[in-house]
């Protein structure tokens, strides 16, 4: 049996990475303007969390779609390796 998986989209996340975007070039214009320390760190708390925001909706999908179509293909070793990779990915966050 071959397994093709589909991979989803993110599409909808790029309004989101192009406003981060636009916040990380306001830090540039920030620093260079000799902005306030307090001001520019309130800035980078907000691109920080928007970020958060898109990868966890990212990291979502990627449960949804990509682990849950090797588990439901029947294919063990997609399955154990698709598994392994959300371990990792969860590690390197320290969730795991």
């Amino acid at each position: 049996m071959v397994y093709a998986m589909k991979h989803p989209s993110h599409q909808s996340q790029l309004p989101r990475l192009k406003r981060i975007h636009g916040q990380v070039a306001g830090l540039v214009r920030m620093v260079e303007a000799d902005r306030y320390c307090a001001d520019i760190l309130t800035q980078m708390r907000a691109v920080q969390a928007a970020l958060r925001s898109t990868e966890q909706e990212i990291l979502k999908s990627h449960i949804e779609h990509c682990v849950a179509s090797a588990i439901e293909s029947g294919n063990q070793g997609e399955r154990r390796s698709k598994l392994a990779e959300l371990y990792d990915i969860l590690k390197r966050f320290g969730v795991a």
